[in-house]
């Protein structure tokens, strides 16, 4: 994400929270659906995935079924298409495929913006805020308090509940919100709230910074807590995010195992946001994971050595000059669960009192000794205009951000070239857009590098374009439904519609596997896709040597399509799948049987200047073998990538000026698709 001139000054300047009009309006007030006919045909618009009719949209929230239908609310802003203050959108299904989108269940109000959340139907009335003939839907949900955040101040993140006893249609938020405080702790969000059988008790599994709390109620009003995983497991690029906690049954067994979700962002397996998962038990308690899983994702420590410390911004910025207003409150005494990753107690931050305050914090001059310069750093990642720049004879040489996360990350220079000169460090802030602020700590010169930590980490989605996802409460058949938002946020304030921006991933299926690498969730597209199925036309034993055109093999277009393949390597060690359109515009899909690498390059899929984040090769793990079956679903302006029956799976947004309706095959070596599958898929709207 790179700096662009936004309207975070009104955000900013709202009382506690309130929005706009809208925003003052009660949960459980009706609101009249607008009488216009939505446009659900511009550019780019998804055409069987669900987006909102306008505006801003991001995670899915409060994702129930009950009395047949499926419940999707998401974050939502109404009064723009970028990021803003939250709200809960609302939609419903009663075939995962065909959806409705409702009023707005829930405003912010003056205790802070509505993040994200789960529901639960409260089958018992456990709750008391329905009766037993009536039990009630209840929504659990994170309060986001901007004034409090802007004053550093305790309880920015509160958890609360509303509920509902007309099918969801309205909403009554709870009279004695909050249910859950987190204190001194900033970040403590995104509450996915099930019934435990064994333990007879609701559990809360919720993301707390660098880990996952563990909190039980017996009336989802009285919480406390049981246990915290994860601070020394997986993948901490940024601040973790969304949980849940899901109980699946290994697939041709009947072992059951519990599977922890969790988003991450920044830190994604090929950058920005993406999702990780852990296998083990829980116990009512705590959850233990498999040994062997275990060994797969525990972390490896940085190394950080401590020679000649050149500033910990322990006795203040006296030595430091500084410009403009945005060090104001520098240097800030960090609270015990802020800035993971810092050192001591307080930190250089340009926050202030929002994103909108520049300055400029500039170091005394000094003489470049030792051939490395250590620090850590938090903060956007906006290289010219929120970074920490080394300046030798008046020119930048060196400089360092933050990755639009929180949480401190170890960077070092290699200043062995200038040794002997002077120099002086300058801490910028120019940028007024989101994360427009940097934090640095612990700047060290010393004879080696720092490094850091490596944190592998097990991706239920390899690609850049599924975040957030959770699963259905409530299914009744058995299957774990789950759903993702496709975007992410290294560019998803920027990305290329107008009236509405963001959209959901098609739904799917999670299933647990034991494989030879132990276990490993896949994801598959749920059957009910199969409705939208209008042609199909399938084939076998295609000898593929160069290219062979797949669509000129079927009588229908193939702009919206479910395609599937079982390919043979035969002699070849590189399969490819373009599809492409007749601009030159391309996404190309590979498998690679001798580096066991599946591919989705975008490079030259069409629109990408509106973020250099955005044009990628993505990459994702796959068997060394010889036979693969490949799954792609493919709409206006995505690709959904299943490998193996989902045990690979890469989700990636594209943005091409005509739709794709090619299919070319593409193999220097002799290979074979023994089978193939086309489906045409038809429009939701």
């Amino acid at each position: 994400m790179k700096l662009r001139k936004l309207s975070w000054l009104v955000a900013l300047s709202m009382t506690a929270g309130l929005a706009s009009s809208p925003a003052t309006v009660n949960a459980n007030q009706a609101v009249d659906a607008t009488s216009s006919t939505p446009e659900y045909f511009q550019h780019h618009r998804p055409q069987f995935h669900f987006s909102p009719k306008q505006a801003w949209m991001n995670d899915p929230n409060g994702m129930v079924y009950h009395n047949g239908e499926y419940h999707l609310f998401f974050q939502h802003y109404p009064d723009g298409t970028k990021w803003g203050p939250m709200h809960w959108g609302h939609a419903v299904s009663k075939d995962l495929v065909h959806w409705q989108e409702l009023p707005i269940a829930l405003f912010p109000d003056d205790k802070g913006w509505i993040f994200s959340g789960s529901a639960v139907l409260d089958k018992n009335n456990t709750s008391g805020l329905g009766t037993a003939e009536n039990p009630p839907l209840v929504a659990i949900f994170t309060y986001h308090n901007k004034v409090a955040e802007a004053a550093r101040a305790e309880n920015v993140q509160t958890q609360a509940l509303a509920y509902s006893l007309d099918n969801g249609r309205s909403w009554q938020k709870y009279a004695g919100n909050p249910v859950l405080e987190g204190g001194k702790i900033a970040d403590f969000r995104d509450p996915k709230v099930f019934w435990h059988d064994e333990s007879n008790q609701w559990v809360m599994a919720l993301a707390v910074q660098n880990r996952i709390g563990f909190y039980a109620s017996t009336n989802l009003k009285d919480w406390h807590h049981l246990s915290d995983f994860g601070a020394a497991y997986g993948a901490h690029g940024g601040y973790w995010e969304c949980p849940d906690l899901i109980k699946m049954q290994v697939e041709g067994t009947q072992e059951e195992k519990y599977v922890l979700l969790v988003s991450l962002n920044p830190g994604g397996p090929n950058g920005g946001s993406g999702t990780q998962y852990f296998v083990g038990d829980f116990d009512g308690k705590t959850f233990t994971m498999d040994p062997a899983f275990k060994s797969e994702v525990t972390k490896i420590p940085a190394v950080f050595p401590q020679q000649q410390i050149f500033e910990d911004f322990e006795s203040g910025i006296d030595k430091w000059t500084t410009e403009g207003d945005s060090f104001n409150q520098s240097p800030i005494k960090a609270g015990a669960n802020e800035f993971i990753g810092r050192y001591g107690a307080q930190l250089a931050n340009s926050f202030n009192t929002g994103d909108a305050s520049t300055g400029k914090l500039i170091s005394q001059t000094f003489k470049i000794e030792k051939p490395y310069i250590n620090f850590v750093i938090a903060g956007g990642k906006y290289p010219k205009d929120a970074a920490m720049n080394l300046i030798v004879d008046d020119q930048i040489v060196a400089y360092a951000t933050g990755n639009n996360s929180g949480s401190m990350s170890i960077a070092s220079w290699d200043v062995s070239k200038w040794q002997g000169k002077k120099a002086r460090l300058e801490i910028v802030d120019r940028a007024t857009g989101p994360w427009g602020h940097i934090s640095v700590d612990q700047i060290v010169f010393a004879d080696t590098p720092a490094k850091s930590a490596i944190e592998p980490a097990v991706w239920l989605d390899y690609g850049a374009d599924n975040y957030a996802g959770v699963t259905w409460s409530g299914i009744e058949d058995g299957r774990h439904l789950f759903i993702g938002w496709m975007n992410n946020w290294a560019y998803a304030n920027e990305v290329p519609t107008d009236q509405w921006r963001g959209a959901m991933t098609i739904p799917r299926e999670l299933k647990l596997h034991k494989t030879a690498k132990g276990y490993r969730v896949a994801s598959v597209p749920t059957t009910e896709l199969n409705k939208l199925q209008q042609n199909t036309e399938t084939g076998s034993n295609l000898v593929v040597k160069q290219t062979v055109r797949l669509d000129k093999q079927v009588q229908f277009a193939t702009e919206l399509a479910d395609i599937s393949l079982n390919v043979n390597m035969l002699q070849a060690n590189e399969f490819k799948i373009v599809l492409a359109n007749d601009l030159n515009e391309q996404a190309v899909i590979s498998l690679n049987s001798k580096t066991g690498v599946l591919s989705v390059d975008r490079t030259q899929a069409g629109q990408q200047r509106f973020d250099e984040d955005f044009p990628m090769v993505q990459v994702a793990p796959i068997s060394t073998k010889q036979n693969y079956s490949v799954r792609i679903v493919q709409d206006v302006a995505s690709i959904e990538v299943f490998v193996e029956d989902g045990k690979s799976t890469i989700t990636s947004l594209v943005f091409p000026n005509k739709p794709f309706n090619q299919i070319h095959l593409q193999s220097e070596q002799s290979s074979l698709v023994t089978n193939w599958q086309i489906s045409q898929l038809k429009s939701i709207w």
